[in-house]
């Protein structure tokens, strides 16, 4: 018998994985009155094993760093990619360079997200279990309107079923999203990112960079026939985790191909996984004398669909989208969590503004699709660029983006990819594939020795991460036959690209969204409008009331003066975090 369910919360969510308990815990530290409706029971398994640092920050702010630092997970200290094939150079993202606190962790997700869910309880989240959410009631019957109560029901007990009444609602439903695909119907899937995951868990295999400080950071290679890539992350239960994404299509063309071959009898999920792993020797090199878990506690192989997708909007009239309820993105570049922990502080901010009565609901939605618009934005070239060296040629991908978040996400290089051509202009898919040529640059054959050896001979301005972007014209300019000299620099303008993208607390902060950044102050947590915005709401205010008196005949300008001081006052007193 599950505990008592309320009739009624402040704020409901649903789903308790990374970016529902992050969403909960952050409201619920507020004061608010939160209740969280979970389907499975915890700890449950979940694939996504890799973080990537800005985690940490995120962590740090729900005072969760800590534990699960001394969890006992295996330390992330970077990770390598072996992007171009057999004879391809690697390429290491060192996390650790400039700092020990900069790591990452690679996890067993049915533990790290039970340390979030039980922060959740402990931070006044009514965390309810084996309870899923059946259907959401809207006001006035409108599927597309406010949302105002859910139906659920015990997923151990079909008898045993009610109504909860909300505020707000944030839906964390991942993939089965019940707001975006039973209500909206307004997911789109990428046309250039359909693939196919498969999956198990090993024991006895080889480390990476044993004995060095790369010491166990996890192996991703590009599979030899520029089908896709696989992934080794080792973990702190003994067990390496070994998968392969490739293409949908090209996938289905091997498992005929296989078929044929042998004699019409089609290969089983476990053939197919061990025969894609023969793709990349660096992989099977470190497997070594391994063996592929067959009495664990998952299924041998599993497998599942990998098909990146996002939508027009993440929000609405009290309600807000966040995970892979909102959007998902090939896993290459391990940002499921962190866009999961960015949706979920996106929603808590936007909510808790709304509650506090600092701007509209209206106007609070619109940060909350700009805020992971643009995460998802970056995110999606970072791993397209990747795509792009594992492949022979450009995909199409224009149809995957939507222009007014790729203006948000590269408004700093736009001007440079596009030259001396209009940056007005609309989108084209030339200037994608520049971008994603551009990003790629991160993904380059340089290590730190090499950028020790390079310096001397290089400007300190072209070296410095937070100095002007370069052009690729400059840049043939400035080093014209120094071909590490171009490479260092191809580099560093990648860096500069997608630096933004796995930005973390700081990042709400500092960056604008649909008009707004973030006050991430707990106790005070709330939306802050661009002061660019407030400026021209004054001019707004003033010229809108020059004209009424005009109209009228009135010629008070001390009234003027004092409508346009009450305008200024609320909107700076807002900025000052009053």
């Amino acid at each position: 018998m599950i505990k008592s369910i309320p009739k009624k919360s402040q704020i409901l969510v649903l789903g308790g994985g990374p970016a529902g308990s992050y969403a909960a815990t952050v409201l619920a530290r507020e004061g608010f009155d939160v209740v969280l409706l979970e389907a499975a029971k915890f700890p449950r398994y979940h694939i996504g094993e890799s973080m990537v640092p800005s985690s940490r920050q995120f962590l740090k702010f729900i005072d969760l760093e800590d534990t699960v630092k001394n969890y006992g997970f295996c330390k992330k200290p970077g990770a390598t990619l072996k992007l171009a094939g057999e004879k391809g150079k690697l390429v290491h993202t060192d996390f650790v360079r400039m700092s020990p606190d900069n790591g990452a962790w690679n996890v067993t997700r049915a533990d790290f997200d039970e340390i979030l869910l039980r922060g959740a309880e402990k931070s006044g989240v009514q965390v309810f279990e084996e309870v899923r959410a059946t259907s959401i009631n809207f006001a006035g019957n409108d599927p597309k309107g406010r949302p105002i109560s859910a139906k659920w029901e015990s997923a151990v007990d079909r008898n045993l079923s009610g109504t909860i009444a909300f505020d707000y609602l944030v839906d964390a439903t991942g993939r089965e999203g019940i707001m975006a695909q039973k209500y909206l119907k307004h997911r789109k899937m990428n046309v250039s990112l359909r693939n196919i995951a498969c999956w198990g868990y090993w024991k006895g295999t080889g480390m990476y960079g044993a004995g060095t400080s790369r010491e166990n950071a996890p192996w991703f290679e590009a599979l030899t026939d520029q089908s896709g890539w696989n992934w080794f992350i080792p973990l702190h239960n003994g067990m390496t985790s070994v998968g392969v994404v490739m293409n949908e299509e090209m996938a289905n063309r091997r498992k005929e191909a296989a078929k044929r071959a042998n004699g019409g009898i089609a290969l089983t999920l476990k053939q197919h996984y061990l025969n894609c792993l023969q793709l990349s020797p660096g992989l099977v090199e470190l497997l070594g004398d391994g063996h592929l878990i067959e009495d664990g506690p998952y299924p041998v192989v599993q497998s599942a669909s990998d098909f990146s997708y996002n939508a027009p909007t993440y929000s609405g009239d009290h309600y807000r989208l966040v995970g892979d309820a909102a959007a998902f993105i090939d896993p290459f570049f391990s940002s499921g969590v962190h866009l999961a922990f960015t949706g979920g502080l996106a929603a808590a901010v936007s909510i808790a503004s709304s509650i506090r009565g600092e701007f509209e609901e209206a106007e609070v939605c619109k940060y909350h699709d700009a805020k992971i618009g643009i995460a998802y934005t970056r995110f999606l070239v970072v791993v397209l660029s990747a795509y792009k060296q594992m492949r022979a040629q450009d995909m199409p991908v224009l149809a995957d983006f939507e222009e007014d978040n790729f203006d948000r996400a590269f408004d700093i290089i736009r001007p440079v990819i596009q030259g001396d051509a209009d940056v007005g202009k609309r989108m084209s898919e030339d200037e994608l594939q520049k971008t994603i040529a551009f990003c790629g640059g991160v993904f380059l054959p340089v290590d730190p020795e090499l950028h020790a050896h390079v310096a001397p001979r290089l400007d300190s301005k072209l070296l410095d991460p937070s100095g002007p972007i370069v052009t690729p014209e400059e840049i043939e300019r400035l080093v014209p036959n120094d071909i590490e000299a171009q490479l260092v620099l191809k580099e560093i303008n990648g860096r500069k690209g997608v630096g933004r993208a796995s930005s973390a607390i700081g990042g709400f902060s500092d960056e604008v969204a649909g008009g707004f950044s973030a006050r991430v102050d707990r106790g005070n947590l709330g939306l802050i409008q661009d002061s660019s915005e407030v400026l021209a709401e004054v001019a707004s205010a003033s010229r809108v009331l020059h004209i009424t008196e005009a109209a009228a005949g009135w010629r008070r300008s001390g009234e003027r003066a004092n409508a346009n001081e009450i305008v200024t006052e609320r909107r700076i007193g807002v900025l000052g975090g009053q």
